[in-house]
């Protein structure tokens, strides 16, 4: 039986991943910044994931996913997104706390109960935050997203939401800004940075600060 990375191999490869680096290289110094670790240690894992043949490593240059890093990042990916769905759909938690929460249990969970989740809330596509659920088979959905700080004027569908600010998704969730939510870009104030949003009925005012971390589909 093949034996699991350790839970610091699983935080790194997600890491990595979640930089981009399923397809591009990425930086010792941005792997540190996401994970919070002192660089010379990021160093010393680079080199011992390079070795268990999870990444191409090129000192001085960055590290990038093989295609079993790939899989492996991927797999503990689906664990963590299915779990956060699974504590806000079945649970209860608010959309809010379910990241450190799954972060917890994802080294912890067997592939049977993996399987067990997935089944019971239908092989779901999406998590609580609307990032896209690989499969078991380690696919995952692609998708060109555009960040709302970025669009000037227009209705743009919401698709994504940051999941590291805990008090930015409770200001999110209370604004109805949130995954699925079509709002109207009404103006942007260059020299304040500040955009007004119709949500729903609202108007709502926020600085690109604000809106960091909120993707989604701009209409034509």
């Amino acid at each position: 039986m093949t034996r699991e990375p350790s839970s610091a191999v699983q935080d790194y490869l997600k890491a990595i991943h979640g930089l981009g680096g399923d397809g591009a290289l990425v930086s010792p110094n941005e792997i540190a910044g996401m994970l919070e670790v002192r660089a010379p240690s990021v160093t010393g894992m680079l080199k011992r994931l390079a070795k268990d043949g999870f990444i191409d490593y090129e000192s001085g240059a960055g590290a990038k996913l093989t295609p079993s890093g790939v899989a492996e990042a991927r797999r503990v990916i689906r664990r963590h997104r299915l779990l956060e769905l699974f504590l806000t759909k079945v649970l209860g938690l608010d959309w809010s706390e379910v990241d450190a929460e799954a972060e917890a249990l994802e080294h912890a969970i067997s592939p049977r109960l993996e399987e067990a989740i997935a089944n019971h809330l239908g092989e779901p596509h999406e998590d609580p935050h609307g990032h896209p659920i690989p499969t078991a088979n380690g696919e995952i959905r692609q998708r060109n997203l555009t960040r709302l700080s970025e669009c000037r004027s227009g209705f743009v569908t919401i698709r994504e939401a940051a999941d590291d600010n805990p008090a930015r998704l409770r200001r999110w969730s209370s604004l109805g800004l949130k995954p699925g939510a079509r709002v109207e870009i009404m103006s942007y104030e260059e020299l304040d940075d500040i955009f007004e949003i119709r949500v729903d009925q609202r108007i709502v005012r926020l600085g690109s600060e604000g809106l960091a971390g909120l993707r989604g589909e701009p209409e034509a």
